[in-house]
């Protein structure tokens, strides 16, 4: 039964997460108040990005929606890109695995910390298409996450009466922010983008401590280059193209957050550090 609310819950909000996307994206691209108004997030009304007809409730069934039409909108026949439904089951796929390995227990701190994370999965789920599609980090996005990163962790410090768990997002934000700072610094911002830097801060605070900041700078630069891997093959070394580097963080960041002590504790074994 939870895994069945947990999969409708995600579908709503991947579909969230695609108007989210959109309508920020095409915010930034106009100035006049009523056509911001229009593609308010909460006070717009849904609408296909194409015709703009407003859509009715048959047109936003996640997933079921975009099946039935066919890919195709409803009003102009242009076809619905393939990110909305996969978006949507990616969502879906992501609390239902959250859910199945869920490291911090179903007590009464680890139930909030589990529904603060499934709002962190939908922002970073936001940021991942967002900087697929356009090679940006909007702070729109990022900014409220930071917040809720915070609250965590002032709310985990004082349930647990322990400063090491502050400590621990402190030295986060110092390593992974501070590496990120000092390469778009010394870069001026060729190899890493101002949004990248900002998105550490979130994620310095979300997993704590420098070890796990370590595992998602190894996860992320592994799946970055096996990302590119096919890209270096095709033009035989060189690498022309652009790769957007918060999805690989964020990827890094889900399996650092649900397996990275795990993953700590079975290395220093490995090694007879414990």
């Amino acid at each position: 039964m939870i895994i069945l609310v947990l999969v409708l819950l995600g579908l709503c909000f991947g579909s969230f997460t695609n108007a989210l996307v959109w309508r920020i994206h095409e915010q930034s691209r106009t100035k006049s108040k009523k056509a911001k108004q229009e593609l308010s997030i909460t006070k717009g009304r849904s609408m296909c990005p194409d015709c703009r007809h407003t859509l009715n409730a048959l047109d936003l069934i996640p997933v079921i929606s975009w099946v039935t039409l066919k890919g195709r909108c409803r009003y102009c026949r242009k076809p619905i890109s393939w990110q909305y439904p996969l978006v949507e089951l990616l969502t879906a796929g992501l609390f239902v695995f959250s859910y199945a390995f869920w490291p911090f227990g179903w007590q009464a701190m680890g139930i909030m910390q589990f529904a603060i994370w499934l709002v962190m999965l939908v922002g970073f789920m936001a940021l991942a298409v967002y900087d697929l599609r356009w090679q940006l980090l909007p702070t729109r996005i990022i900014l409220p996450l930071g917040w809720l990163a915070l609250a965590e962790v002032v709310v985990l410090t004082a349930w647990h009466k322990d400063g090491l768990v502050a400590l621990g997002a402190a030295l986060g934000v110092l390593c992974l922010a501070g590496l990120f700072y000092a390469i778009y610094q010394v870069s001026d911002g060729t190899w890493i983008g101002g949004g990248d830097v900002r998105l550490a801060v979130v994620i310095g605070l979300l997993v704590g401590g420098p070890l796990k900041v370590v595992l998602v700078l190894f996860f992320a630069s592994l799946l970055g280059i096996l990302a590119s891997l096919p890209t270096l093959i095709y033009k035989k070394g060189v690498l022309k193209v652009r790769i957007a580097f918060g999805p690989f963080l964020i990827v890094a960041t889900v399996i650092v957050y649900l397996f990275g002590t795990s993953l700590i504790v079975w290395y220093k074994r490995q090694f007879l550090l414990l």
